[in-house]
């Protein structure tokens, strides 16, 4: 089974059309079981931006696809038209023994997410009925800190509550996206897996546009990033590689050149 996560589209000033165009054919082929898209289909939370974003996003060719809502697409009353363009549940029964839940963290006109009690117990409820099935998290922002991207001011402000109740929920993988950066991090049998930005220049300490694709096998998930129009790679892979960027103290600045473990050329 193969799920597809692509994440911060950013359908606006920042918006690339041919990296985009690109994508949909390179998923298209992969034909994949399911595509979720964590958040930012916008810039700003527009009328005119979602029409567009729902045009692009019907190129994809999938019989699931799951949309969740970003920070900016929560911008100037986006959250009042969101649900108009991209209904969806929470709770996806996929073949091989997957569930897919997803969490809402955006908030009308705040950065910072939110999961709120209500939806943490909602999902130990939820998943306590499911027993020896794959069990996958959704949501758009990033549950613990990721290298390269600046102050976690708007990291998720209940993030260990909803960490906790992933783990007691025995969640095998949180998929998020949000800070434009490939990432992944491992918590015994849990796995955070970050998905960089897929067609816009927004790019914080990974310069290529990509997207996540997971495979579940035997019970067994493995996570890969594929570079759109390059290559594809293990994401533990690319992460054992990084180096942080060069610094000195005093008045010196950060090295800004992107080190090769940020790339993949």
């Amino acid at each position: 089974m193969q799920i597809v996560q692509l994440s911060d589209i950013h359908i606006g000033s920042l918006f690339d059309q041919t990296v985009f165009d690109n994508l949909v054919q390179e998923v298209n082929e992969l034909k994949p079981n399911a595509i979720i898209i964590t958040g930012d289909l916008t810039d700003d939370g527009l009328l005119f931006q979602f029409k567009r974003a729902q045009f692009e996003i019907d190129k994809l060719e999938c019989p699931n696809k799951i949309v969740l809502a970003g920070n900016h697409d929560y911008r100037h009353t986006g959250y009042l038209i969101f649900k108009k363009f991209f209904p969806s549940k929470q709770v996806y029964e996929l073949e091989d023994d997957v569930i897919i839940t997803t969490l809402g963290t955006a908030r009308p006109d705040r950065d910072e997410g939110e999961v709120g009690y209500r939806q943490n117990r909602w999902m130990i409820e939820t998943l306590s009925k499911y027993h020896d099935k794959i069990k996958i998290i959704a949501m758009h922002h990033h549950l613990i800190g990721i290298p390269d991207t600046g102050t976690d001011k708007i990291i998720i402000v209940d993030a260990g509550d909803t960490l906790r109740a992933c783990l007691e929920s025995k969640v095998d993988l949180v998929l998020c996206g949000h800070k434009h950066r490939p990432w992944v991090w491992k918590l015994g049998s849990l796995e955070i897996a970050y998905a960089g930005t897929s067609c816009s220049t927004r790019f914080r300490g990974f310069f290529e546009n990509a997207y996540n694709i997971v495979n579940v096998d035997d019970g067994k998930s493995q996570i890969d990033i594929k570079i759109v129009g390059g290559k594809r790679v293990r994401l533990s892979d690319l992460v054992s590689k990084y180096e942080p960027p060069e610094m000195s103290v005093g008045n010196h600045l950060y090295d800004e050149e992107p080190s090769s473990a940020n790339r993949l050329v």
